[in-house]
């Protein structure tokens, strides 16, 4: 196993793209940069896939990613929104393969549990245990970069990751702690939206 490993979250998308990039180093995780390329000024659906590949290519390159994790699409209604999400995320998808990255899906439900423990968490309960899993004061305003981080995070859980309350100074968690939905049901009062 790596000493270091960068991983890259996509949430996948033909107006907006969230994405994060994370470092681990030990049970230390790290935020590298996270935002989102808004794609709704482009004039039609294949200048977005153009634009997103060669966006998600350039974060790989930049940042000397490992492995790319990315949300996995949700059953809709619109047909054809879900067609082009598909394309999205084939294209993101497409750019890590070039690299010759390792690519995971992550299905919402399976990124929430694995970030707070809980499947049906709000968008502002993620974000609160990002906030202390990373152990910085803000996140990207974006909703769209913080799904992204999530989706992140979640693959360094899934990968047999954990963290300490030791690395994260006022995270709340006990030395050697890692159960973060154990946290949310002690700690009620500390979670947005709870």
């Amino acid at each position: 196993m790596l000493a270091e490993r960068i991983i890259i979250g996509i949430d996948p998308g033909t107006t907006v793209m969230g994405f994060g990039v994370i470092r681990v180093r030990g049970n230390a995780v790290h935020l590298v940069e996270a935002g989102a390329e808004r794609l709704a000024g482009l004039d039609d659906h294949t200048s977005r896939l153009h634009t997103i590949f060669h966006r998600v290519a350039a974060l790989i390159r930049q940042h000397g990613v490992h492995e790319l994790a990315i949300e996995a699409q949700f059953f809709g209604k619109n047909v054809q929104s879900m067609l082009k999400l598909g394309r999205a995320q084939g294209v993101a998808i497409a750019a890590a393969l070039q690299a010759g990255l390792p690519v995971v899906e992550y299905a919402p439900m399976r990124v929430k549990q694995s970030v707070t423990g809980n499947g049906a968490a709000s968008k502002e309960q993620v974000a609160a245990m990002l906030l202390h899993i990373l152990g910085v004061p803000e996140l990207p305003a974006s909703a769209d970069a913080t799904d992204a981080l999530a989706v992140a995070v979640c693959h360094h859980f899934a990968a047999g990751g954990t963290i300490t309350g030791t690395t994260h100074r006022g995270s709340g968690l006990r030395k050697g702690t890692s159960d973060w939905g154990s946290f949310v049901r002690n700690n009620p009062g500390r979670i947005k939206g709870s």
